[in-house]
């Protein structure tokens, strides 16, 4: 019985780390239905691309899950230096045996676990390769008088930027009304913010 309740437990604990969030969120989407866990895993203005940007809920309101989930892993974790923002990469693969990659920015909540604010991606050619531990960096942390700036919202352009509190890692999307969309990441790297992910999507033909 204890072994059964320590499970309970542990199923209902939430994950320690945006990576730990990605692999359960990915776990549950098997199980719970695919579209179910991506409801359960955001925020309630979460951010997905349809391709224009849509409010994930809406968009998923009535959408009935997949009979079988996409399969996803993360390949790589940037942190913010406070821990409270982090955005994962990966791959993904359909049922069908198509590939991709997935970007998503994921913060930690009250209750000490994570949910997702931003999700995008694309196809593939060649799949990305499944590590057993995804690289994780975290961005150094600015000691006072440090001023790295915000990144700018770009004009003529549907655009969202965020940040986490600490300024430390930020993030900025831009879709153009064709579809055409940048996603990027940024990491303060003791002297100034880098770019650590850029991914550029062609409009939809």
């Amino acid at each position: 019985m204890i072994p059964l309740l320590l499970m309970l437990a542990g199923a209902d604990a939430p994950a320690t780390t945006a990576v730990d969030a990605e692999r359960a969120f990915a776990a549950d989407a098997k199980t719970i239905g695919q579209w179910t866990a991506f409801r359960k895993w955001s925020t309630d203005d979460a951010v997905m691309f349809v391709p224009q940007p849509a409010n994930a809920h809406d968009f998923l309101k009535n959408r009935k899950d997949p009979p079988q989930a996409i399969d996803w892993w993360p390949t790589a974790s940037y942190l913010s230096c406070d821990g409270k923002l982090a955005v994962n990469t990966g791959g993904w693969q359909r049922p069908d045996g198509k590939v991709g990659y997935f970007s998503t920015v994921w913060r930690l909540q009250p209750d000490g676990g994570w949910k997702w604010i931003v999700d995008g991606g694309d196809d593939l050619k060649v799949a990305r390769r499944r590590p057993t531990a995804p690289r994780v960096k975290i961005a150094q942390c600015l000691r006072s008088g440090d001023a790295v700036g915000t990144v700018a919202n770009a004009p003529s352009a549907k655009t969202a930027r965020g940040e986490s509190d600490d300024g430390s890692l930020q993030w900025l999307w831009v879709v153009m009304p064709n579809g055409e969309r940048q996603f990027t990441v940024f990491s303060y790297n003791g002297k100034k913010l880098v770019t650590v992910i850029d991914d550029r999507i062609a409009a939809e033909k």
